[in-house]
């Protein structure tokens, strides 16, 4: 497996998913919460042999599980800065039944050209979606890669991520899963041959995680979280990010668990994020951040033979974003380590 190959389907990830957390119903699909008032059919109501995109559509029609804004007067004060940009989250946001953001989703979903932007970095077999939230980064990746696993803890943001990719009509290539990504780390390290190249069907290998882990809220940018072996950073703008703030556990540890997994990593922060703690990331360095790297260097921090990383600067018109930051074989020039 690797980018741009072609495969079967992903039978293999519901058994394993089935062994690993023996879930009390028979798949992920029955965790999640059923939307008040529904007009639709009913599962039951469904035909299990073939299903029209219209009938599948509204069997995860999730309408009603929290508000769909159609006029800035329905949105609340806090999110309204958000909602103006409703279009450049999902650019279907208005095609009926009407994408849906959670609170938390607003604020946290990667705009849609960012996220397309990624998803053809990453493109693969098999991609890692840990953190899926509202679905902005699976959506993308099913655009791209034959399957796309998508993480979360939240019954309900999950139930909006998948219908949201029915919106966008690709919730077939994506396995939503209600788990923590620790816990799925984990129990998947711990199959047999979960690192072999040769996986069999009922244990894929999974080719790229992509982590975009909660950065703390919309007060990101004025966290005061810093090493705790490290001086004050001096304020220029905004404090630098450290990936201590990270949840939900320190950042370092997560590259680590998912390095586990695969060395094609794909790690999005926060563009304040400090460059020295990105670049010891690849190095293996448990060195503080100093934040006194410049970018050019970034890629032979720990000397001529270390692994690069490849820091990708996320702007929307003439703001920047986020920084994506690519690791293994989808940094520019290792392409040979994927």
């Amino acid at each position: 497996m690797g980018k741009r190959k072609t495969g079967g389907g992903l039978s293999g990830i519901s058994r394993f998913m089935s062994v690993a957390f023996q879930p009390s119903e028979p798949t992920p699909d029955h965790e999640l919460p059923t939307p008040p008032k529904s007009t639709g059919p009913s599962v039951k109501e469904i035909k299990k042999t073939v299903t029209t995109s219209d009938e599948y559509l509204k069997k995860y029609d999730a309408t009603g599980l929290v508000p769909h804004y159609t006029q800035m007067s329905e949105v609340p004060e806090h999110l309204k800065k958000y909602f103006s940009q409703r279009t450049r989250f999902f650019s279907l946001y208005s095609t009926p039944p009407g994408c849906l953001l959670d609170e938390e989703g607003w604020y946290s979903v990667t705009p849609e050209l960012i996220a397309d932007q990624i998803a053809e970095r990453c493109r693969c077999d098999t991609i890692l979606d840990a953190f899926c939230g509202v679905g902005g980064n699976a959506i993308a990746f099913a655009k791209t890669c034959q399957r796309v696993i998508a993480l979360d803890t939240s019954p309900t943001r999950l139930a909006l991520a998948r219908h949201n990719a029915q919106i966008y009509g690709v919730a077939d290539r994506i396995e939503f899963i209600l788990t923590d990504y620790i816990s799925f780390a984990n129990a998947y390290l711990s199959l047999p041959s979960s690192s072999s190249q040769n996986s069999s069907p009922s244990n894929r290998k999974i080719d790229v995680v992509f982590l975009s882990p909660p950065w703390g809220g919309p007060q990101y940018l004025s966290s005061t979280f810093a090493p705790e072996d490290s001086s004050p950073t001096p304020q220029i703008d905004h404090p630098t990010y450290h990936l201590s703030s990270i949840r939900p556990i320190h950042g370092n540890h997560l590259f680590d668990l998912s390095r586990r997994i695969t060395q094609n990593i794909a790690y999005y922060l926060p563009r304040n994020t400090c460059l020295d703690g990105i670049a010891n990331l690849a190095s293996g360095s448990a060195l503080s951040c100093s934040c006194a790297i410049p970018t050019s260097t970034l890629t032979n921090v720990a000397g001529v033979n270390t692994e690069m990383v490849e820091v990708e600067e996320e702007w929307m018109g003439n703001k920047l974003k986020a920084l994506t930051c690519y690791y293994g074989g989808l940094a520019g020039g290792q392409e040979s380590m994927f």
